[in-house]
């Protein structure tokens, strides 16, 4: 029998790909035909890119290319992956969850940009949380945290109080600055050493609590 584990919250902060999308099928056709481009190992490639807003991947990849080149492909990389839903479907149980945070605080907390955020929710057929945090909000990627704390003070609870689902390092990385609790979700996310490791959403339930709080069932 698995063990449950139980966090209360306040908040929740959702990443997107990779925790609630399954983008990885266009993610990597995309990095890939970039790291050809550039002459560089695909697989090494893909190591970095996940979590990561497109030109902070360029400027580990690519050291010494000038940022405002990263910032130019990166807009090319942005319009390359809107264009391209083809695999792009729900994490088990991303719907239920969803729909089980209803009236409660929540945001999408996101390295994509309000385009393409849109469009993979819209191919998964999931809905969009009323609060956004994407590409366009933040100064810094994951994972620096800035994306999180925006996430905690646009809902207006304290990070402390927050939980995040992410399945990147970069991502647990920012959550873990941020001063917030991580639930990591999918293979990617046991490399490294979320508080809760979930193989998917199906695994979690949300229960409302009398004092505001929520209550997390999570294995």
């Amino acid at each position: 029998m698995t063990a449950t584990t139980v966090l209360t919250a306040r908040a929740l902060l959702l990443d997107m790909d990779g925790t609630l999308v399954n983008s990885d099928a266009v993610v990597e056709r995309c990095w890939r035909r970039w790291a050809d481009r550039h002459g560089l190992d695909g697989d090494e490639v893909m190591k970095v890119v996940h979590g990561r807003q497109g030109f902070a991947s360029m400027a580990v990849l690519l050291p010494n290319r000038p940022m405002e080149q990263n910032h130019a492909d990166n807009a090319r990389m942005l319009a390359e992956e809107t264009a391209d839903m083809d695999g792009v479907v729900a994490v088990p149980g991303a719907a239920e969850f969803l729909a089980s945070l209803t009236g409660l605080p929540h945001a999408l907390v996101t390295s994509a940009d309000v385009a393409l955020s849109t469009a993979r929710m819209a191919a998964a057929g999931l809905e969009l949380p009323d609060v956004r945090v994407t590409a366009e909000s933040v100064g810094a990627s994951k994972p620096d945290p800035e994306g999180f704390l925006k996430g905690a003070a646009e809902l207006g609870i304290a990070p402390e109080d927050c939980v995040v689902f992410e399945d990147s390092g970069a991502g647990i990385s920012a959550g873990r600055a941020a001063g917030m609790r991580v639930v990591g979700v999918g293979p990617r996310a046991a490399f490294h050493r979320p508080d809760v490791l979930v193989e998917d959403l199906t695994r979690v339930r949300v229960e409302r609590t009398d004092d505001a709080s929520l209550r997390l069932h999570i294995g």
